[in-house]
């Protein structure tokens, strides 16, 4: 093991990777309160400053992806497709199964610079997660609480706001509305016999109507939906400590692109639509499983420096004073002091713990184990 792959595997190297990510999204949450006093002067301006302040948080995770562990992605699609990306708003339907799939898809946006303008329809929990929730908040995420009947007006109003959003958007939806499991598997597929719906082997049911709505309020704005199927090479199941671990992975995307006209308007129509979509991205599945590749040409968008470059400016800037204050403070001799920073190491490392554990499929929420027997 050489020096570098051993520094991946220290507990201190994690904790000071989380302290920069923290520290500096505290910094970023503070910054974008106060550009709050833009929205009525120029709301357009706003928007762009909070984009790139999103970025500056972001793509810390990005690096840890693209730099730190050198996970590899490969997109598998065709030339015409490629040439759109980063060039369109478009609405992005990406299957459910992996702890990073989101990170995935931040790295897919940032090589072609959407990562700030990125958005995604949220669970309202996610609105009280310091960081996370706090900096989507100030991009017009929209939040919903998975129940339609109350989450409708507010889905409406909030796609709505998006309409002349000045930055090429990716707006990110997971239709199956939770992260697959055998549980939720199963009871999902008992609704879909219910419903004389054909069974899918890899994807839960889709929940038709966050799509059909997000594509009326956002047709005239968005362009065409990407479908995108990811699967992992040598059948891993990668986390996000496996990341932080240094640890390599080798993700395959298969991406593929509907014009917005192509998908119906009526809602009834449109959800038949995203019922058929899934049994396709259940056949591709199934298709990689048995050959290990997805069909299309393969393309490997290089990784940017930027990503890097921000990382290194938040841990100069962060780490060289709490080197200092730490040194102070083991110099001092005082017991009282000693033991006090080492409960602030031991806080910070708890919290960084819940952090990343907001990714976990097996801590994750109960959503699916119930709810897919309700009507939508």
């Amino acid at each position: 093991m050489g020096f570098i792959a051993f520094l991946k595997t220290q507990f201190i190297v994690h904790l000071l990777i989380g302290f920069v990510f923290v520290v500096s999204g505290l910094i970023i949450n503070f910054i974008q309160l106060c550009t709050l006093v833009l929205w009525p002067i120029n709301k357009q301006f706003y928007r762009r400053v909070n984009c790139r302040l999103a970025y500056s948080l972001w793509s810390q995770l990005v690096m840890l992806l693209e730099w730190w562990s050198g996970t590899e992605c490969t997109l598998f699609s065709d030339e015409a497709t490629v040439n759109t990306f980063g060039k369109e708003h478009v609405i992005i339907i990406l299957n459910h199964n992996f702890e990073i799939d989101f990170l995935c898809g931040w790295t897919m946006t940032e090589r072609f610079g959407v990562l700030g303008s990125s958005k995604v329809l949220a669970k309202r929990e996610l609105l009280y997660v310091p960081l996370i929730g706090w900096t989507w908040y100030f991009l017009e995420i929209v939040f919903c609480k998975r129940k339609w009947e109350e989450d409708r007006d507010t889905v409406i109003e909030g796609l709505k706001r998006l309409a002349d959003y000045p930055e090429y958007m990716w707006f990110l939806l997971y239709c199956e509305g939770t992260r697959f499991t055998e549980t939720k598997h199963r009871i999902s597929m008992e609704v879909a016999e219910s419903k004389g719906l054909p069974k899918l082997k890899y994807h839960l049911l889709p929940r038709t109507k966050g799509f059909t709505t997000a594509v009326q309020c956002l047709r005239g704005t968005v362009s065409a939906v990407y479908d995108v199927t990811l699967n992992f090479r040598g059948n891993k199941n990668p986390s996000l400590l496996g990341i932080l671990y240094g640890k390599k992975y080798e993700a395959d995307m298969c991406v593929r692109r509907f014009p917005l006209e192509d998908i119906p308007q009526d809602e009834k129509e449109a959800a038949n639509w995203l019922h058929k979509l899934y049994q396709e991205k259940d056949a591709l599945q199934e298709m990689y499983n048995k050959e290990g590749i997805f069909p299309g040409q393969q393309f490997k968008p290089p990784r940017r420096p930027w990503t890097l470059l921000n990382f290194l400016f938040w841990a100069t800037v962060l780490l060289s004073p709490l080197f200092t204050f730490g040194f102070g403070v083991f110099a001092s001799g005082s017991p009282l002091l000693i033991l006090a920073f080492l409960g602030l190491v031991g806080a910070a490392s708890f919290g960084v713990r819940r952090l990343i554990g907001v990714t976990e499929i097996e801590k994750g929420s109960s959503y699916g184990n119930q709810e897919f027997k309700k009507k939508e």
